[in-house]
């Protein structure tokens, strides 16, 4: 709560220090729609568009288990030419899948339903998306916004701001598309450190969510090891097998650290040499409390930690 009475989440969750490992939703593909207009706080689906298109579009994202945003350019400079639309897919490979169209009537976004059909051209730029919607939540557009300026004025041609990932409580957010890796609890100073990271292929454990393709404890175990051998590039690491217990989950993740790891040292954990690693993670749920600026006081949230952290 702050002086003036009003509660801002992020604010509350960074107080608590709650942890943000483990908290990607899971999902592979994104529909990105560029609405230069207000926003609604339900993003895509309170748009007025003609019911036909809207409708097909909605399907085939769901089909597909695509998330659909809204995106627009930071500032309020006039933009030239139609606005663009995009279908992006996670590829294990490390390629990027995309599709690019533009539209200018409602209709024709209708484009978006066969490009969900098909694996899009390889390769493309990868998108850096902030969540800015301060309908949906104050503090996505207070700690949002600022991150959007900063991200922009160093990449320009790869950031947008978009509606609603998820989180709100994590702001800022930021997620990299199509590899599917969400930030959070980001300011203007470390956001562009972060992506700048992240592009020349240095994921951090500090600020990482999770990766979109795994489940949370999988997510949890690679941040794990991140954290432990330093970073690493989206796809320096994998997930090969998981156990789940009574007690929670093992998992095992296999990869080529970048470097030694000075705690593992004696354990011969070597650049360029492939390793197994060995994670337990547990699971618990916080107590109640409000989770989001108008959510209700008695939610609770669950939270993944790594226990172990050992070479198999």
């Amino acid at each position: 709560m702050t002086t003036t009475g009003r509660f801002f989440c992020a604010d509350a969750a960074r107080t608590r220090g709650d942890s943000i490992v483990g908290t990607a939703p899971h999902g592979t593909a994104w529909v990105l729609i560029e609405y230069r207009g207000g926003w609604p706080a339900d993003g895509f689906d309170g748009l007025g568009l003609e019911p036909g298109t809207k409708a097909l579009v909605f399907a085939a994202a769901r089909a597909a288990r695509a998330r659909v945003l809204l995106v627009r350019r930071h500032g309020r400079t006039m933009r030239q030419g139609p606005p663009r639309w995009a279908v992006l897919r996670y590829d294990a490979t490390g390629a990027h899948r995309q599709h690019w169209g533009t539209w200018g009537r409602d209709e024709d976004l209708a484009q978006i339903a066969p490009a969900l059909l098909t694996p899009g051209e390889p390769g493309g730029k990868p998108v850096v998306l902030v969540c800015a919607h301060g309908l949906h939540d104050a503090c996505c557009a207070v700690r949002g916004r600022p991150v959007a300026r900063a991200l922009s004025e160093h990449r320009p041609d790869l950031v947008w701001e978009c509606t609603h990932v998820g989180g709100d409580r994590f702001a800022a957010n930021v997620v990299v598309v199509p590899d599917g890796v969400y930030y959070g609890n980001l300011d203007a100073g470390s956001a562009v450190t972060v992506v700048e990271e992240h592009l020349a292929g240095r994921i951090r454990a500090e600020h990482l969510r999770g990766y979109t393709d795994l489940f949370p404890p999988q997510q949890a175990a690679v941040a794990a090891v991140l954290d432990r051998f330093g970073p690493a590039g989206r796809h320096d690491y994998a997930v090969a097998r998981t156990f789940r217990d009574d007690d929670g989950w093992r998992i095992r993740v296999t990869g080529r650290p970048p470097g030694p790891a000075a705690a593992d040292e004696e354990a011969g954990a070597e650049a360029g040499v492939e390793i197994a690693i060995d994670v337990d993670v547990r699971a618990r749920r916080t107590p109640q409390r409000q989770l989001t600026c108008r959510g209700p006081a008695t939610s609770s949230a669950v939270v993944y930690e790594a226990v172990s952290v050992r070479q198999g």
